[in-house]
């Protein structure tokens, strides 16, 4: 890989590591389609690559969430180990599949991201224009102990779902944690994805082990992309507060459609 595809590769991470500041997203759905489509990696490779990437990424957004203490440790380390011990058989399926499967896996995945981003775009209030500046420091939310008692193990079976999933096309698992984190463990939404992230951060190192293994991590691309994302993420954070989500939202869900069709139109080989 030259110098210009590296700075290329950093740039496109500080892209994706500032929209996953702002909206609180994982990299992978995006992290997929870059790698298959910008740098022209096979299907596996794509998802190999996304796999290894999404890491210290994910680790970064955890240990922010276990500073503000707004994620279950006990919950995200439950979830996280079940995964660990899926995501390598995601792996192996993938190996076994055609680079069609594994494409239209994803591109299943996207548009279903897709969706939810875009259902939280039409249920987010409208962006009001600012009136002036203020002086006034934000006071930081305090949110109320949470003891699942019991409900805590239901993060082994939920994490072993995202791991497969995550193992197989190349994604955190966060689209099927956080939702089932909000349904069946009642969690308020700061603590379901700050719990999926800590989850995410253990899930995706056997799997990305077991590519690297097979020799299907693009390594100095995931790490040239690594360098912008983690930036991007402290500096999507800190923007958040002064770009409208809801319009955000309506671009990204546009965003992440047509990556969706696109990933499926290559494979079929339409362009």
């Amino acid at each position: 890989m030259d110098v210009l595809g590296i700075v290329i590769a950093i740039v496109v991470g500080l892209v994706i590591g500032v929209l996953s500041g702002i909206l609180g997203i994982g990299g992978g759905t995006v992290m997929v389609p870059v790698f298959k489509l910008g740098f022209g990696l096979t299907a596996i490779g794509a998802t190999a690559t996304s796999l290894f990437a999404i890491i210290p990424t994910s680790v970064s957004g955890a240990i922010t969430h276990l500073r503000q203490k707004t994620c279950i440790p006990k919950l995200g380390v439950f979830a996280g180990v079940a995964g660990a011990c899926m995501s390598p058989v995601g792996v192996l399926l993938a190996s076994m599949s055609p680079g069609w499967a594994i494409m239209l896996a994803a591109a299943i995945v996207i548009a279903y991201s897709s969706f939810t981003m875009l259902k939280k775009a039409l249920k987010a209030p409208k962006s009001k224009p600012r009136s002036g500046k203020t002086s006034a420091k934000p006071v930081p939310e305090v949110l109320p102990d949470v003891d699942l008692g019991k409900k805590v193990y239901l993060g082994l079976p939920i994490g072993a779902m995202a791991g497969l999933v995550a193992g197989y096309v190349g994604v955190g698992g966060g689209f099927l944690m956080v939702p089932m984190f909000l349904s069946l463990l009642e969690l308020d939404m700061k603590r379901a994805s700050g719990s999926s992230l800590v989850a995410i951060g253990i899930l995706c190192i056997p799997g990305a082990i077991l590519q690297i293994i097979y020799g299907n991590v693009a390594i100095v691309i995931a790490i040239a992309l690594v360098a912008g994302s983690i930036p991007g993420a402290v500096l999507g954070a800190k923007a958040a507060k002064y770009i409208p989500e809801r319009e955000l939202r309506f671009a990204f869900a546009g965003v992440l459609f047509v990556a969706a069709v696109l990933l499926v139109a290559q494979e079929l080989g339409l362009f």
